[in-house]
């Protein structure tokens, strides 16, 4: 039988595992499920958390502690290494929420559960444009992307030519993974492409004696000559009814593209002189691919092209920004002289 003795230090020893039990349980409790996140932070809004590629668990650990997203990066480190996360590193974006317990920061993390960015590329004339823009809310270095779109060989995969390649590009928006490879770029640009050309858009550029990147190319000098969407669909009729009469369409545009001089502001009679296959002064038909990335107003407006008889246009001498039109050579010159007057009266490119 117990002494008194042994059952008083018996009574000390279970309170005594008891309180440290008790302590134990709190402490734990506190360690997975007590705010650990942006705790002193003011704003309540989601901050952007960026994992690179190649990111091992001490990076991240140490990226959390010097942006101040973890306040206790001991307790941070214990649950990590409680739910094996520090093999489990996974790239990408993550959206963390001010108040978060270290259990939930870790489950997110260890789930890979990203949030997706937004790209967007629009006014776009070359391939460095469009590395530039593309790239901008991605991991991907601009160089990157550079390389595969200037690669003969890696884009004939998607059935395009150097030449015909930033037509697979549809300028929109679109969401895709902060950390997405070139090649996952890529592929989901092509599927857009594919999603754009439907059956019904194929067959109106088959009614018009266009393929799908033929409808590119003149969709992108459609844009280029006007930014009024309202008359777009006019100016491709002009160019329409020049390609069935094999007429040059002496698109001042594509010979600006083909002296890679953007600032020319009027194509003068020496620059009609470049030889080039983008000079459609000098070749007729279209040229070899698109001269900048045209907006999807601007296909649909040669897929709906104006049925008319004009074979000209120029300028209105309002500088309204539209564009007055013509059937025949005589009427265009009156057209072009009428602007040329409120050029000179205007002393605009003098």
């Amino acid at each position: 039988m117990l002494t008194d003795k042994k059952k008083k230090l018996l009574l000390i020893l279970i309170i005594t595992f008891s309180v440290l039990g008790i302590s134990m349980t709190f402490y734990f409790y506190q360690v997975f499920f007590s705010p650990n996140v942006l705790v002193e932070s003011d704003n309540r809004d989601p901050i952007a958390f960026r994992i690179p590629s190649n990111a091992n668990y001490k990076y991240v650990a140490n990226k959390l502690f010097e942006e101040k997203i973890v306040n206790d990066p001991i307790s941070f480190g214990f649950v990590a290494k409680v739910l094996d996360y520090q093999e489990l590193v996974k790239p990408g974006l993550y959206s963390i929420q001010p108040g978060m317990t270290n259990l939930e920061l870790v489950r997110l993390l260890r789930s890979g559960d990203q949030t997706p960015v937004r790209i967007t590329f629009n006014n776009v004339r070359t391939k460095e444009d469009l590395a530039e823009k593309i790239t901008a809310n991605l991991e991907m270095e601009p160089e990157q992307f550079l390389t595969l779109i200037q690669d003969s060989v890696y884009i004939r995969k998607f059935d395009f030519e150097e030449e015909s390649i930033m037509g697979m590009f549809i300028p929109n928006t679109y969401e895709v993974w902060w950390n997405t490879s070139p090649d996952a770029l890529f592929d989901r640009m092509y599927r857009e492409y594919q999603a754009f050309w439907t059956d019904e858009r194929k067959e109106k550029a088959k009614a018009l004696g266009l393929n799908q990147k033929e409808v590119t190319t003149l969709a992108s000098i459609v844009q280029a000559e006007s930014q009024k969407n309202d008359e777009r669909d006019r100016i491709a009729g002009v160019y329409l009814n020049r390609l069935r009469l094999n007429m040059p369409l002496q698109a001042d545009p594509t010979l600006i593209f083909a002296l890679g001089d953007f600032s020319i502001k009027r194509v003068l009679n020496v620059h009609k002189e470049t030889d080039s296959p983008y000079n459609t002064y000098m070749y007729p038909g279209l040229p070899p691919g698109p001269i900048n990335l045209p907006d999807i107003t601007a296909l649909e407006a040669v897929l709906n092209a104006e049925k008319h008889n004009y074979l000209y246009f120029c300028a209105k001498e309002d500088f309204s920004g539209y564009h007055v039109f013509a059937t025949n050579l005589a009427q265009h010159n009156a057209n072009a002289r009428r602007y040329q007057a409120a050029l000179n009266r205007a002393k605009i490119f003098q």
